[in-house]
Parts: structure tokens; sequence; C-alpha cells
């Protein structure tokens, strides 16, 4: 008996690679981000989550040069001059030169950025609580831990 069906295309992940999308960790990481992404565009639509970022550092540690704020929330020297100026324009950071480089320039937050930074904050542990929701505390401990090696 003669076989009459059509046959199907190979895949490369049918071949030698195996390689499955789905299963690789940055793809997943990927997936992971849009959901909190998702989540934070959500619950605090007023700040990115990279100016949040920025805020919550500043509150956390005072006053930065913007080189040293950049390299605290892992961002190049150019975003966060762009992200520093965004905030500016809100109202939300005071620029000032360093006392002792003037081509340095310092960063805080004014009055009104240490208030929304106060309450943004309780607003982002929602937000995390909402990302990790399937979660149980261990594995989340787990995973952040993980994450830290990375």
């Amino acid at each position: 008996m003669q076989d009459l069906s059509i046959p199907q295309p190979a895949t490369v992940a049918d071949e030698e690679t195996g390689y499955r999308l789905a299963e690789q960790i940055g793809f997943k990481l990927r997936i992971a981000n849009q959901k909190h992404l998702e989540i934070f565009a959500r619950e605090m639509p007023e700040v990115t989550p990279t100016q949040f970022a920025v805020l919550a550092k500043l509150a956390e540690v005072g006053e930065l040069s913007q080189n040293h704020l950049g390299r605290e929330v892992g961002m190049d020297a150019a975003t966060t001059k762009g992200v520093v100026e965004r905030l500016r324009a809100k109202g939300f950071v005071n620029l000032r030169p360093s006392e002792t480089d003037q081509r340095r320039v310092m960063i805080s937050l004014s009055d009104e950025g240490a208030r929304f930074a106060r309450d943004a904050i309780v607003i982002a542990r929602r937000i995390s609580r909402l990302t990790a929701a399937n979660l149980t505390p261990r594995e989340l401990a787990r995973l952040n831990s993980l994450l830290d090696k990375l």
C-alpha cells in the first residue's frame, strides 16, 4: 500500500538542535517582564518603571551624581540623562552642579518628588505582589535568589 499522506516540512527544532523557544531562559524572562510591565502600567501610569527606579533610589539614598545614579539603577549615561530630564519636567527631581566638580550634575528629589516616591513605593510593593501572585513565598525567595546570581 502506498503512503498518500502529505509530507510535513521539517523544522529546525525537529532536527538535531532540539531547540524550543518556550523552554529558553531569555524567552521566559521576557514573558515575565512583559507581565510585570503590564501590571506596572496599570497600577502606576504616572511614571515608567525606569523613572520609578530613579525616584526609589533617590528616596533610598538621597542626592547622587547623575553618573552614580545611573550606575545604581543599571542605566547607561544617555538613558539616565533622558530619564532625569523627564522627571525634572514633571517636577519630581532637582538638578544642581556639584560643589566640587562643575561638570558633575547632582540629582535629588524635589518636595513633590519625595511625596510621589513615598506613595509610589506603596504601589510598587503591590505591583511586586501582583507580579508574583502565582508563587509561594518560598518560590519567590528562591526566584529572587536565582535572579541575583544572573
